[in-house]
């Protein structure tokens, strides 16, 4: 090593029998001697690995900083320590920036605009009460979490639980009890797309600084979300009646209609003191009035209830797309059409990435990067490239999903308020891609790809290890993934990672123990009325349950696809 480096092992050498009987660890004698090889880890690049990631933290939970300025000064930070010149740290950050959105952000932005016509249009809603209506009676948890997962993939899990809230409070109503199971079910189901499945912006994004194929990280996020879906129905069924009689006063009278309604096995709720619902506190009233969204009624769909929401709960778009002409039909999305701005970009998308994977099997070049589409490949590789296939989504979106009458210019404003809701996210994963240059460039990814080489860990944990910190550090599952992301992207070669396993450890890791500092912890436990402890019961432990369910999988695709 030169310079003030420090050093002290990773890089594995075969030493001579004679020099292994006069080198001593630390220069100390009497410790036992290396035998076959010996390890040498920088230590100063692995410092800045940590100043860079605790650069991140810090500044996002102690400054006024976002995370984008955040994982930018982190690179500055990384590099500069590292040792590399501070003009190769600036190429670095603007190489790496650039090229992940030059692979990523065309889709991300297509990706929000598809899911804010399927929020304004009701084909959410749609959605949602088909699966109801699959799933039957006394499976409401069932249909309420897969409800949740299937909307998370377009909308952000923030505004598809505003939308879905409705319809568990409608079907809570009805059955006098298990509000709060219905409302973790939905939120955790959100949880598993939102982090697991493209095209939302966090898994793409990882997807982008990993160089995973978009088509593969789909099908397995997918068979993930699959297998963790009963951890999230089993957790709300167990936790959810014990949460009941905490539900606070506002909530239960905006679910049950009145304060007094005591769902079956519950208790009535009391403020401090054992006041009723008649003495709510401020906090109580301003929960209630975050719990109704603008325009939603507390007895919404109430006229259905036998049907959980089967007449005019979420048929009617709503008020978005404005006032019909006079004589014009109330505007209704069914199931089947609903769904199409959606299942068309994913089938695309997973039709590109089988036909490809045959085509290369049959040309014998698989792995070798070598690869040119057959004739026939050609076509289904163009329309399944996400941006083509996300572009028809939005196509459909708009000219199947929306009236004709609804104008131009209202269309193109949501399509506005889409892009402003992406610009930060596009800007983190930006970030996130430099980061991750600065990284491989300053020689940081393969010191500790070494180091991670010379320890027992399975190499696939290292990402899950670190969005687990982040996100537990700084509340954002975006975030956490593409520090996660960024951080290993050096080591999915150097270690013989499979860039499908290295991503799906990294959004995984991110669903840890959402809590005070995550922005959807506030969503959920705000509509649900859970308030203190019992908020970390229901919404900190369900996501840690997923978590926790998750491991295996980890391992069992790192055999498979590893």
């Amino acid at each position: 090593m030169c310079g003030a480096s420090v050093s002290a092992s990773i890089v594995a050498v075969n030493v001579p029998e004679g020099l292994a009987k006069e080198h001593h660890l630390g220069g100390q004698r009497g410790l036992p001697r290396l035998h076959e090889e010996y390890i040498t880890v920088d230590i100063q690049l692995l410092l800045a690995l940590v100043l860079g990631i605790a650069t991140i933290i810090v500044l996002v939970l102690r400054t006024r900083l976002d995370a984008f300025v955040a994982l930018l000064i982190a690179a500055l930070v990384t590099g500069l320590v590292a040792g590399q010149a501070p003009l190769e740290i600036v190429t670095a950050i603007t190489t790496g920036f650039g090229n992940t959105l030059a692979s990523i952000g065309i889709v991300i932005g297509l990706g929000v605009g598809i899911g804010k016509i399927l929020e304004v249009s009701g084909a959410a809603n749609s959605l949602a009460l088909a699966f109801l209506k699959l799933f039957g009676k006394g499976r409401e948890p069932w249909a309420m979490g897969s409800v949740g997962a299937l909307v998370s993939i377009p909308v952000f899990c923030d505004s598809g639980y505003v939308i879905m809230n409705p319809l568990a409070r409608s079907i809570a109503r009805v059955k006098r009890s298990g509000y709060i199971v219905l409302a973790l079910a939905l939120g955790c189901g959100m949880t598993l797309t939102h982090h697991l499945v493209p095209p939302t912006p966090g898994p793409l994004a990882v997807a982008g600084i990993l160089g995973a194929d978009l088509g593969a990280l789909i099908l397995a996020g997918l068979v993930f979300t699959i297998i963790l879906l009963p951890i999230v129905v089993f957790y709300a069924k167990w936790m959810g009646p014990k949460l009941e009689p905490e539900m606070n006063a506002s909530v239960r009278e905006a679910v049950y209609g009145t304060a007094a309604a005591v769902p079956a096995g519950g208790a009535r709720s009391t403020g401090a003191g054992g006041a009723t619902s008649t003495g709510t506190s401020l906090a109580d009233r301003t929960t209630a009035a975050d719990a109704a969204p603008a325009g939603t009624h507390a007895d919404a769909g109430a006229g259905h209830d036998d049907d959980f929401g089967g007449g005019s709960m979420g048929q009617d778009a709503g008020t978005d797309l404005g006032t019909p002409p006079e004589g014009a039909k109330p505007h209704r999305v069914g199931a089947f059409v609903a769904s199409l701005p959606l299942l068309v970009p994913l089938l695309l998308i997973i039709l590109n990435t089988v036909s490809g994977a045959i085509d290369q099997s049959n040309q014998g070049v698989v792995g070798t990067g070598e690869y040119e589409p057959s004739a026939w490949a050609a076509p289904l590789a163009f329309i399944g490239n996400p941006v083509v296939a996300l572009v028809i989504g939005v196509l459909l979106a708009v000219y199947v999903l929306l009236p004709r009458w609804v104008p131009r210019t209202r269309v193109q404003g949501w399509f506005a308020d889409a892009a402003a809701s992406a610009g930060l996210i596009l800007l983190i994963t930006g970030a996130g891609g430099a980061l991750g240059q600065v990284l491989r460039s300053s020689g940081v990814g393969d010191a500790l790809a070494e180091a991670i080489a010379a320890t027992p860990l399975p190499a696939f944990l290292v990402p899950f290890l670190i969005a687990t910190l982040v996100r537990i550090a700084q509340g954002s599952g975006t975030v956490a993934m593409i520090t996660a992301a960024s951080v290993t992207a050096p080591l999915v070669t150097s270690l013989g990672v499979d860039p499908i396993v290295a991503a799906l450890a990294c959004t995984a890791g991110s669903m840890v123990f959402s809590y005070f500092n995550d922005s959807y912890f506030w969503v959920v436990t705000r509509f649900a009325g859970l308030d203190g402890t019992a908020a970390l019961r229901g919404w900190s432990g369900i996501t840690t349950a997923v978590w926790a369910g998750s491991i295996p999988l980890l391992f069992l695709a790192n055999l498979v696809l590893g």
